[in-house]
């Protein structure tokens, strides 16, 4: 996974880099198949603000969060994303594995 941390009127210390790196441990370990993934952490005014646009084979997720907390932001934006990318995982898997055996099977016609 290709991680791009970027800053808008702010300064990604070491610190910030490492807890988003740490946060995004707990995505990749319930959905592996990330090709990059682009955060982007900005201030206006009060609000801190962290997005993420989170590309995936055949698909972009995009998150946002705003706080008045630069970590807090951080947090609910890798829950927000963590809930998006089980939701994708659950859209791309087979959920009726039975049914899909029972249309290959030919049917006992009656002779």
């Amino acid at each position: 996974m290709n991680l791009i941390i970027h800053g808008h009127h702010l300064e990604v210390t070491p610190a910030l880099r490492d807890y988003v790196q740490d946060k995004m441990i707990r995505v990749k370990r319930h959905f592996d198949h990330v090709i990059e993934a682009n955060v982007l952490l900005s201030v206006d005014k009060l609000d801190q603000k962290a997005e993420i646009n989170l590309r995936v084979s055949g698909n972009t997720i995009y998150v946002e969060s705003v706080e008045e907390n630069m970590y807090a932001a951080i947090d609910t934006l890798i829950d927000k994303l963590d809930r998006q990318v089980l939701r994708h995982k659950d859209r791309i898997r087979d959920h009726h594995p039975q049914e899909a055996i029972k249309r290959q099977q030919p049917e006992d016609l009656p002779q």
